[in-house]
């Protein structure tokens, strides 16, 4: 049976994962904002990274209120890993928190087919 969004176990794995992506996507536009306002040289990198962040932006969003939802989180952790969205790199800073403390199962063991 295929994966879906309702199992915590694939929740944690695709909230990890986007966790990541925006915090790539984060580095890829800074990147490009320094070519642009540093050195002057091209704006290539905003034009092309600053679209694929916000849409990862976007997903990060949604994917944490779907884990807020599935995962049973408290308010807190979900304003937590919204806010996490904003500052370059704090997704991934979140991602690890809430592994650590349980809040993310992404090792967790999957449940007995009865």
């Amino acid at each position: 049976m295929p994966a879906s969004l309702t199992d915590p176990r694939t929740v944690a794995r695709v909230f990890r994962a986007v966790a990541v992506a925006e915090a790539v996507s984060w580095v890829l536009l800074l990147a490009g904002m320094f070519v642009k306002w540093v050195l002057r040289t091209s704006e290539l990198g905003v034009q092309l990274a600053g679209p694929v962040h916000g849409a990862v932006f976007v997903a990060y969003v949604l994917v944490s209120l779907t884990a807020w939802r599935v995962l049973r989180w408290s308010p807190r952790t979900a304003l937590l890993a919204l806010v996490a969205s904003v500052p370059p790199l704090c997704t991934v800073v979140f991602e690890r928190w809430a592994r650590r403390t349980g809040r993310l199962p992404v090792d967790a063991p999957a449940a007995a087919a009865g």
